[in-house]
């Protein structure tokens, strides 16, 4: 005799069997957002460019460029280079200048050594950023870039 499984009974669990039309989310194997990943142990020197995020654990000398992306730098990362991103989030120690279109978050255990641009900056406590700051709004930042003749003003300097 044949049974529908939804009328079926697991005698294991001692519940029905799962109704196939209930919620259950799908298991990825991959991750849910595109990320390239540099590991602890590689050293790349030269210029780096994309258009997916970038977790930063080894070390880094030259210039970095993902306009549309995030790029993180991980607690042992190390960056000798400048960097252009959509956002930045430092947890390891940058040398070089930053240039972001959106965000830049310094965590408490990051150094950033240089001068940053940006429309919003976050520094935890403990965090060591020596440089200029430039905290432009949103809708000035291609105004900005057009007056190229006027100097640019700094918003505020922190030393650590």
């Amino acid at each position: 005799m044949l049974q529908s499984s939804e009328n079926s009974f697991n005698p294991k669990a001692g519940t029905p069997a799962p109704n196939p039309n209930s919620f259950n989310p799908v298991k990825t194997v991959t991750a849910p957002i595109d990320q390239a990943t540099i590991g602890r142990t590689l050293v790349i020197k030269g210029e780096i460019s994309g258009s997916e995020a970038l977790y930063i654990d080894g070390r880094i000398e030259g210039k970095i460029t993902m306009p549309d992306s995030r790029v993180t730098i991980g607690r042992n990362g190390k960056v000798d280079a400048s960097i252009q991103a959509r956002e930045v989030v430092v947890m390891g120690k940058v040398t070089g200048n930053i240039e972001c279109s959106d965000r830049v978050d310094i965590r408490a255990e990051g150094s950033v050594s240089g001068d940053i641009s940006t429309v919003r900056i976050s520094v935890e406590d403990g965090a060591a950023l020596k440089g200029g700051i430039q905290v432009r709004s949103e809708g000035k930042q291609n105004q900005n870039e057009a007056k190229q003749d006027q100097p640019k003003a700094m918003a505020a300097t922190a030393n650590a």
